[in-house]
């Protein structure tokens, strides 16, 4: 099944126009169906998730299609007409709203998943994603740079949040930006499973 996945998301569209400011990077199709997978085997009872800054849509295009109803929120228009388009190419129906994170307001919680800022560009970029995940979420799948270990179990921590599965994984990271002196590096992440204390 991960296979099968990887491939429909390997044949979306990514960011035609990347804004540096937003450290809008693709997630690997690779890793999105990893994490659908996963989510499936888990909490296949969740229902319904949301994906913080879901730029492109391939995060919940993934978990579409595993059979989960997703909502994704960018605050970028320009990448959520780009998600439109792909969820279309992937057969599925996700809702893309375009709303600033740190303002979205949910009736009632649900699953969280998201590939946030690492906060290279901007320090701490993450918090704020993470902060509204444990907001919304009984449980939360994040992405975040190799290291972070630390930092996201206190902020999980003091939210009311346990780290319940750790998952290292290294990525290609494709030439995006003028400063990328090669066409790909792999990079290592951390992605935590969190839930509710």
């Amino acid at each position: 099944m991960k296979k099968e996945l990887a491939i429909i998301l390997e044949k979306l569209d990514v960011f035609r126009n990347p804004k540096i400011q937003l450290e809008q990077y693709p997630t690997p199709s690779g890793l999105a169906a990893e994490l659908a997978v996963r989510a499936n085997l888990i909490d296949s009872h969740v229902g319904r998730f949301i994906d913080l800054g879901c730029g492109t849509g391939i995060l919940s295009i993934a978990f579409s299609l595993v059979g989960f109803d997703v909502f994704g929120v960018d605050r970028d228009r320009e990448a959520l007409l780009i998600a439109r388009s792909n969820s279309g190419k992937a057969g599925v129906s996700v809702d893309f709203v375009q709303q600033d994170v740190r303002f979205l307001e949910v009736k009632e919680r649900t699953g969280v998943v998201m590939n946030p800022p690492f906060g290279i560009q901007r320090r701490n970029a993450d918090r704020i994603f993470l902060e509204k995940a444990f907001e919304i979420g009984n449980v939360v799948y994040s992405v975040h740079s190799a290291g972070s270990e630390k930092f996201v179990e206190k902020i999980a921590g003091d939210n009311g949040f346990s780290i319940t599965h750790l998952w290292r994984y290294s990525i290609p990271l494709k030439r995006l930006y003028w400063f990328h002196e090669k066409p790909y590096k792999l990079i290592n992440v951390e992605v935590f499973r969190m839930e509710r204390i």
